[in-house]
């Protein structure tokens, strides 16, 4: 069930539920030709998508299934990745206050999450050859937060992916996001029990809606 509400700093915020990965596109690139245009306010979509697997426009044939799996050629950047149940994605579809600072406006998401594994007793951290969010110990390096973006006229598209308990076997019939000497992770995999996504939704919207606010005009 999809729910809107606006911030007091006029972000719309859309929780959509499970929406299949084609149409959450098309309804970002209607609302970012209309965010350009000052006809639609700042939004973040927030939602689930069923098991999908997209590559970026840095996308190598190396890094695609060998069996044949379908992939979605998109226009974001980065390389291949997968969504499915049990990771909120999120795509910010705003004006930035710096249009020419999209790094920093990565660095920005990547903080946020940083903070939202923080508040769950995780020490995740930003990895400075590689986007996303990680965790770096003993254990290896696993990501647990994905980030991909599109900037067109300075409003961006596209976004994050949290994995919160998705089936990780997923990750394996890819190199996720290119990276062939990293593993992938989730809350519940590095907490051993099962984490809901309402649980982190909150948390989430309490480190990334500010967040937002602050880097858009």
């Amino acid at each position: 069930m999809s729910s809107t509400i606006v911030t007091q700093n006029l972000l719309r915020v859309e929780d959509l539920g499970v929406i299949d990965y084609l149409t959450a596109w098309k309804m970002q690139k209607e609302i970012q030709e209309k965010v350009i245009s000052n006809i639609d306010p700042n939004t973040l979509l927030l939602l689930q998508h069923p098991s999908v697997y997209t590559a970026g426009r840095r996308t190598e044939i190396t890094d695609r299934p060998l069996d044949n799996t379908p992939v979605l050629d998109v226009d974001r950047g980065g390389k291949i990745t997968w969504h499915g149940l049990g990771q909120i994605v999120g795509y910010p579809i705003i004006k930035l206050k710096n249009s020419t600072d999209v790094v920093g406006f990565v660095r920005e998401i990547e903080t946020a999450h940083i903070e939202i594994c923080s508040e769950f007793g995780i020490k995740a951290q930003r990895y400075c050859e590689r986007s996303g969010v990680w965790l770096r110990d003993d254990k290896g390096d696993r990501k647990i937060a994905a980030i991909g973006l599109r900037v067109a006229k300075g409003v961006t598209m596209h976004g994050f992916a949290l994995n919160v308990n998705p089936d990780l076997t997923a990750y394996t019939k890819i190199i996720p996001c290119g990276i062939a000497d990293a593993k992938v992770t989730s809350l519940s995999a590095e907490l051993g029990r099962n984490i809901n996504i309402d649980e982190v939704m909150t948390v989430l919207k309490k480190h990334i809606l500010p967040m937002l606010e602050r880097v858009s005009q």
